[in-house]
């Protein structure tokens, strides 16, 4: 995945220059985060992005855009309060035992982004974005089940067009459940950042 992160970027280098009714982009981005405000686990993560834009409105003061962005997302959690696990739970004594260990787990999204975004000049950009996506998580821990969840992220972001490419910083918040699909859904809340590139498509 890096390896193709690095050849887009080096295909960003040789790109066009970004014009004006430019609609279609692909990107890439590597981000990082940590769990915020619960004393009872430790989430700590790292991801990386494919990304595919579509701009409903290129040039425009207010642009308007949709993203799909599969993203493999590889994470470290352990349950740091045993007694999340209630004496109600079948096994809960091997649940416990089981989930204070530290453990690594991969979750695979398909997000759907949209975004506002505002263009002060050619250059310097601001937007809000708004993610929802389907994703699979590969073990099950005492917030969530393995299997189907949902990525939700709300971000900001800015970015920078030298002409050719255009470098993103994007902060977010993400929260990960089944939306109630299963009994275990209390789920993962992390802050974020992210580091990315756009070139123009075609």
């Amino acid at each position: 995945m890096l390896r193709l992160l690095m050849l887009l970027c080096a295909t960003g280098a040789f790109a066009q220059e970004v014009h004006k009714n430019q609609q279609f982009y692909v990107g890439g981005c590597y981000g990082f985060g940590n769990e915020f405000g619960n004393s009872n686990y430790s989430f700590s993560n790292s991801y990386v992005q494919i990304q595919f834009y579509y701009s409903f409105n290129p040039s425009k003061k207010w642009e308007y855009l949709v993203a799909f962005q599969p993203e493999i997302n590889f994470a470290k959690h352990q349950l740091l309060n045993p007694y999340f696990v209630t004496p109600d739970e079948p096994d809960y004594e091997q649940k416990r035992r089981e989930f204070t260990q530290l453990k690594d787990l991969n979750q695979y999204a398909f997000n759907v982004a949209f975004f506002a975004k505002y263009n002060f000049s050619k250059s310097i950009s601001a937007y809000a974005m708004l993610n929802v996506g389907p994703t699979i998580s590969t073990k099950e821990t005492e917030r969530l089940t393995r299997g189907f969840t949902f990525n939700d992220v709300l971000g900001v972001g800015v970015a920078y067009n030298t002409g050719s490419v255009i470098f993103d910083v994007r902060p977010n918040v993400r929260h990960v459940s089944n939306a109630g699909l299963n009994e275990s859904n209390a789920g993962f809340n992390t802050l974020n950042i992210s580091f990315g590139f756009i070139v123009p498509m075609g």
